[in-house]
């Protein structure tokens, strides 16, 4: 009888280490952090491959922006399915719980601008091709102006902010646009 209490606690006491790294004392900041609980949720539809879009998402997520990524094996398939016309394309394709489309290296301060107050014929906002200097195109301290255009239900569009120097697009919304 003594061995098997023995026995029991000796296997209790090498189990305690095994309990406890099973439970580190991080909260999981989706629940716990009230932040992350307001950030707006974005999903990100890309190739597994793409590493410009990856540093997009990491721009987004810098910037508040929660973001699950997605690898759809017919990335096309899925523009075509939030009636992004070919002209206004880009490598990755994001969406908003809301329903609104995201294309392109648009800059996160424009989203959450377009968030805010959304027109109410709006589908979303664009950022056609890849403009080097962009959210996830840095190449080193190369920048090519560029413009975010709003999406409109009826397939037009309109401009929506022109950027002209990669300082104004990492600017907080509340500080007035720096000009190139």
């Amino acid at each position: 009888m003594f061995r098997f209490k023995l026995i029991s606690s000796l296997l209790g006491l090498l189990m305690l280490p095994l309990l406890v790294a099973c439970n580190d004392g991080s909260k999981n900041p989706k629940i716990s952090d009230p932040s992350a609980a307001d950030a707006e949720m974005l999903t990100v539809y890309k190739s597994p491959t793409c590493g410009c879009c990856k540093k997009w998402i990491g721009h987004l997520e810098a910037e508040g922006f929660a973001a699950s990524v997605e690898h759809p094996a017919n990335l096309d398939a899925i523009k075509d399915r939030y009636r992004i016309a070919n002209n206004l394309r880009s490598c990755h394709t994001a969406v908003s719980t809301q329903g609104y489309v995201f294309e392109g290296h648009i800059p996160a301060r424009y989203i959450h601008q377009f968030l805010a107050n959304p027109p109410a014929d709006a589908m979303g906002l664009t950022v056609p091709a890849m403009p080097v200097g962009s959210p996830g195109m840095e190449v080193g301290d190369k920048f090519m102006p560029y413009r975010v255009l709003l999406m409109k239900k009826d397939g037009s569009t309109e401009v929506f902010a022109s950027v002209g120097s990669m300082a104004q697009q990492y600017q907080p919304l509340q500080q007035p646009e720096a000009q190139p």
